[in-house]
């Protein structure tokens, strides 16, 4: 029996250094969570979580300012270890299909597990939706993520820079990107109307 389609849309926020740089150890780490879980194009779930740093548990003022996030909430999030443990509850009985905006979400995960000594949590085909994105569009650049949302003439959900909001606003841009492909794959046969001149015809009768 064929699995079912299982699409997981992530976005992490993440510590950030002071702007001097001067501790050359640093390496961010994830500070919130969002996770949306998609079967059969409906959502089965939706996470968020704060997460509490290990190796550098004091946010940088930089970082405060940036994401608007105080040290309080973090420090009353979860542990890593304990994301991890919910990301792989999405394995079960599934074809998963990981999808974030961005190479960054999975690229801090895998140094994260890394540093905390525990497997990465996902069996799963990974999409980056900023470079599908990209192609499909033509666009010299990657485009930020809320300016893709916008370019369909939408707005993102929530706040930009929140993981969970983020995590929904990706899930709405890949449901309008498929919707063009399939639009593009499968052109509307055409009509009767669109073969013939109808006032051509009409004046020929006359």
């Amino acid at each position: 029996m064929k699995k079912p389609k299982h699409y997981l849309f992530i976005d992490f926020e993440f510590t950030m250094p002071e702007r001097n740089g001067r501790n050359k150890n640093f390496f961010p780490e994830i500070i919130e969570a969002g996770m949306v879980s998609v079967v059969d194009d409906v959502i089965q779930e939706e996470f968020s979580s704060f997460v509490i740093p290990v190796a550098f548990p004091k946010l940088s003022d930089r970082c405060k300012s940036f994401l608007h996030i105080t040290q309080q909430q973090v420090d009353s999030g979860i542990t890593f270890l304990e994301l991890v443990d919910k990301m792989k509850e999405y394995n079960n009985g599934f074809e998963n299909t990981v999808i974030t905006w961005g190479n960054m979400d999975m690229r801090v995960l895998r140094q994260n597990c890394l540093q905390a000594g525990v497997d990465f949590p996902f069996q799963a085909k990974e999409i980056d939706l900023s470079m599908e994105y990209k192609r499909f569009f033509g666009d010299q650049n990657q485009t930020g993520l809320w300016k893709a949302v916008q370019e369909y003439g939408k707005e993102g959900t929530g706040k930009h820079h929140r993981a969970l909001d983020d995590a929904l606003t990706t899930f709405n841009i890949f449901r309008l990107v498929e919707k063009d492909k399939k639009y593009l794959e499968k052109p509307k046969p055409t009509t009767i109307g669109d073969r013939i001149d109808f006032t051509k015809l009409l004046n020929e009768l006359a």
